[in-house]
């Protein structure tokens, strides 16, 4: 566990308190498929602040830390809308249901429309029917 430790804290320094508040007051809920560890705050402990009287509740990402890798049934967690835990009661998707995507934008993976610059920058010929306002 401490050379794990040490890999984070040389990777990214700014996290050393998250890690350390974890291991003191953290309880693992669960995890998702991309690897994101889900934690609240173990009850035990006071609390110099309530938390508008609710458990505190945080993840831990699995690389880059960005908000739109959390799939929906753990957004709903985090921000209590729902008590229920996506681990202990899996929602079947519906059959026209897609899987959870991050945000792609600003990666090589972004969508470009026909005519984007970043997608060959060539568009469609003008076709004439296309007539400019002209105020009267």
């Amino acid at each position: 566990m401490l050379r794990q430790a040490d890999r984070l804290f040389r990777r990214d320094p700014m996290i050393t308190g998250t890690i350390l508040y974890t291991w003191i007051f953290g309880k693992l809920v669960g995890s998702d498929e991309a690897g994101n560890r889900y934690y609240c705050r173990c009850s035990g402990y006071a609390r110099r602040r309530a938390n508008n009287g609710r458990e505190q509740r945080w993840v831990m990402y699995n690389g880059e830390k960005e908000a739109s890798r959390v799939p929906p049934r753990w957004h709903e967690w985090l921000h209590h809308t729902t008590d229920t835990i996506p681990m202990e009661n899996p929602r079947q998707r519906p059959g026209w249901g897609k899987s959870h995507l991050p945000n792609l934008t600003g990666t090589t993976a972004a969508y470009h429309p026909p005519g984007h610059v970043l997608s060959g920058g060539k568009r469609m010929h003008a076709t004439g029917d296309y007539e400019p306002w002209r105020p009267e």
